[in-house]
């Protein structure tokens, strides 16, 4: 598998990931809090969480664009787009809700898969 297949395919993870996510999260925020490791929320942790769930639907979307189109502006927006969460599942595995076993690993190592993917999506912009 070539550099460019391993990234359309962690794209076209990420187009179903964040569909997934973000379908959750608008319609069970505590049943998805807990599923990623999350003690039971308070009420306004469901509605923080709750409101996440149309980025994630954008996020969707914008992997979908850069599957159908391909565009320099598509990658180049996608690395944008998780560039911006890199630090994002870093900070959440600080929180004490956060107690699953396994859960703050995971979200560190989501941070990572956020690099990667942003590294690999700005180069697919320049190719």
């Amino acid at each position: 598998m070539t550099a460019e297949e391993a990234l359309r395919l962690a794209n076209r993870n990420m187009i179903v990931f964040d569909l997934l996510l973000g379908s959750a999260a608008i319609a069970a925020p505590a049943a998805t809090l807990k599923a990623l490791g999350h003690d039971e929320p308070s009420p306004d942790a469901k509605h923080l969480f709750r409101r996440c769930g149309p980025i994630w639907l954008t996020f969707a979307a914008a992997h979908l664009a850069a599957d159908r189109r391909g565009s320099a502006a598509d990658w180049q927006s996608l690395a944008w787009l998780r560039g911006t969460e890199i630090a994002t599942d870093a900070l959440w595995s600080a929180s004490p809700a956060v107690t699953r076993p396994g859960a703050k690993l995971g979200l560190r190592l989501a941070g990572a898969a956020n690099v990667a993917m942003a590294a690999g999506f700005a180069w697919m912009s320049r190719r």
